[in-house]
């Protein structure tokens, strides 16, 4: 049997194909070479900067014209240099600059005046003082109190009377309502982990277990868990809901040895500035079933992972609605690709959020708004939707390249992506949902993973708290330092009044303090 070899054609169709391969994958790897140098090195900022006519680049080339050198004119100037005063806020105490509030103490020490040896205050009279103020800081802020209890007995009776012992957040404990405030605002807020405040109470001569702190650090939180369930009562009877997932490290994995297991956790942002962070150990569609628990109906806005779509397609109740953020991210991140396109949809995009600047400067509500998104955004919307459509039948693109996949992405989501218009309730992007949530990413760079998933479901529940405080301009230390008091008399029936958001209104004006406190 003989076997035929190529002709030269074929052969050169054989190679041509094997280029353009070959070419294809170049591409593709310049392009994820790109992305990472981006995340190592580059800004993550997506800001479009406007070039300036006027403005020079390094290495371009120019040369003045005969008319430039005739209209400049030659002055000399002569000026001299001064220091004048420097412009200081309102609020200083001092030119300085120092600003601090009421709840600052000020350690007041009297300088003596030279020059006085042998008079009495009686001989002289102070006319004036003249104050400079300077920030100092003790080397250890930790106090221990010591509760005295009296036992007297009267004489004619012979009874005996013993004080009261003061209650305290966690039975039979040694810490303060203050001192369990302040490991978990160090903790959760500032980010120190417990080993730090461990060897920072050793340096201050305190000698307690990193085993007490772990375990006064759980015992607090768990006093606090009924109030975050309040809180997601409340997001869950939003009309307006935005959710999420990011990821993080929890326990160890059960498929991988010496693996951290890949846990995510959920928050979920009402449209009362309350957000509660749910933690679970999959990204699977089934946890979204779990914690809306048909609980939820209104509008569901998220990002343009496919779970809440499959989830909202089989809810009658919840109408799904896509953050333009996310999509404009799609053609910002092809703009290498098609420069021409990927500017043109940029700035199709960028005319939408102009538009709700516009609704937000003029105070726009409701039916208001609604009518401006009408007038506004909804033509602009149609015209991009339309744009891409042509787009994928004019022209032939890579099925994997970047300005491809950002025009798939806009119109498989084409739907949701309207929602807005007619819901002026529905933000245009989640911006402010990605903002509230951020101390969850900024706290993984410091603790890195947790060991068990338990621990993961108390930073949930102490970050809810403390993000929902921080939405509604609330002192997280003041809070957490009321509340842990006032839970064990608060009746269980009342604990919503308890979150944030209404303890504002109830409690906020005279909060529950620690005895440390009682003299400051």
């Amino acid at each position: 049997m003989s076997v035929t070899s190529p002709t030269l054609e074929e052969k050169v169709d054989a190679l041509a194909s094997q280029l353009v391969t070959l070419e294809n994958e170049n591409k593709e790897l310049k392009r994820q070479l790109d992305w990472h140098k981006r995340q190592l090195f580059g800004s993550k900022s997506e800001k479009r900067i406007e070039p300036n006519p006027h403005q020079l680049f390094l290495g371009e080339d120019f040369q003045p014209t005969q008319a430039d050198v005739d209209q400049r004119v030659k002055e000399t100037v002569t000026y001299v240099r001064g220091k004048g005063p420097k412009i200081r806020p309102e609020d200083c105490v001092s030119d300085t600059g120092l600003r601090f509030d009421d709840s600052v103490p000020v350690k007041t020490i009297r300088l003596p005046v030279l020059g006085l040896e042998g008079l009495s205050p009686d001989d002289y009279e102070i006319i004036d003082i003249k104050k400079t103020y300077r920030v100092a800081q003790r080397p250890a802020s930790t106090v221990v109190i010591c509760y005295e209890q009296p036992v007297i007995k009267v004489k004619q009776t012979e009874e005996i009377h013993t004080a009261i012992m003061v209650m305290n957040v966690l039975e039979r404990s040694v810490a303060d309502v203050s001192f369990l405030v302040g490991m978990l605002i160090d903790k959760f807020v500032y980010h120190l982990p417990l080993y730090r405040q461990h060897q920072r109470l050793s340096a201050a001569g305190v000698t307690l277990s990193r085993t007490t702190l772990t375990n006064l650090t759980r015992r607090s939180i768990e006093l606090l868990i009924p109030i975050v369930d309040a809180q997601r009562t409340s997001v869950l009877q939003s009309r307006v809901l935005a959710m999420d997932e990011t990821p993080t490290k929890a326990g160890k994995s059960k498929k991988r040895k010496g693996r951290m297991h890949q846990g995510y956790y959920w928050p979920i942002y009402g449209d009362k500035d309350e957000i509660v962070f749910t933690y679970s150990d999959s990204r699977a569609r089934r946890v979204i079933e779990s914690i809306l628990k048909n609980e939820f109906s209104g509008t569901l806005i998220s990002d343009g992972y496919s779970a809440y779509a499959s989830y909202t397609a089989n809810v009658d109740a919840i109408t799904h609605a896509q953050c333009w953020v996310h999509t404009r991210r799609q053609f910002f991140e092809a703009q290498d690709d098609e420069p021409a396109l990927a500017e043109e949809m940029l700035g199709r995009i960028g005319a939408l959020f102009t538009f709700e600047a516009q609704c937000k400067n003029q105070g726009l509500e409701a039916e208001a708004k609604r009518e401006h998104r009408l007038t506004h955004s909804k033509p602009v919307v149609d015209e991009l939707i339309e744009r891409c459509e042509d787009l994928t039948r004019e022209r032939a693109f890579l099925p994997n390249a970047p300005f491809t996949k950002a025009v798939n992405y806009l119109l498989n989501r084409a739907v949701a992506l309207k929602v807005f218009i007619e819901n002026p309730d529905v933000p245009l992007d989640t911006n402010h949902f990605e903002r509230a949530l951020r101390p969850i990413p900024m706290g993984r760079k410091n603790w890195l993973f947790s060991w068990t998933e338990l621990g993961a479901e108390h930073i949930g529940v102490v970050q809810s708290l403390v993000c929902t405080c921080k939405l509604h301009d609330i002192d997280p230390y003041v809070y957490l330092t009321d509340v842990l008091q006032r839970i064990s008399v608060h009746p269980n029936k009342d604990v919503a009044q308890l979150t944030p958001r209404l303890w504002k209104e109830h409690f906020a004006d005279d909060p529950m303090r620690s005895d440390l406190m009682l003299d400051v």
